[in-house]
């Protein structure tokens, strides 16, 4: 089995300040490049100005643009439709097949697991 490609960055979406800031400080503590965003729309944006993420973790419920319909945007978009996606939410219900989902509150244990299975710490 290969290893999973060098991690360029980790998109993290979230509303909640505090929530956002922790996955942050947990991700960039393990030697991971993150880089953050508010909502839906502003991870768009983020995407114009910052090398591709290895991976985003997107919560569902936002103001402005949600997690479902970020993911929309992100599927009809060539260049982004291939980025992975884990959903982050406090929902058990009525995600979407495929996409793999880490339950709040955030056990950061499982957060690292899913987040070195998609790409390599810079340190």
């Amino acid at each position: 089995m290969s290893p999973p490609p060098q991690c360029l960055a980790v998109l993290v979406v979230e509303d909640d300040d505090d929530i956002r800031e922790a996955v942050a400080g947990v991700l960039e503590g393990e030697g991971f490049q993150v880089y953050q965003a508010e909502n839906g729309a502003r991870a768009l944006d983020r995407l114009k100005d910052m090398p591709h993420p290895s991976l985003i973790l997107a919560d569902l419920m936002m103001p402005v643009m949600d997690g479902w319909q970020l993911i929309g945007a992100l599927s009809r978009d060539d260049r982004l439709a291939t980025l992975p996606v884990v959903l982050v939410s406090a929902l058990d219900k009525g995600r979407p097949e495929g996409f793999l989902h880490i339950k709040k509150p955030i056990d950061f244990n499982d957060l690292l697991k899913i987040v070195d299975g998609h790409c390599l710490r810079r340190t």
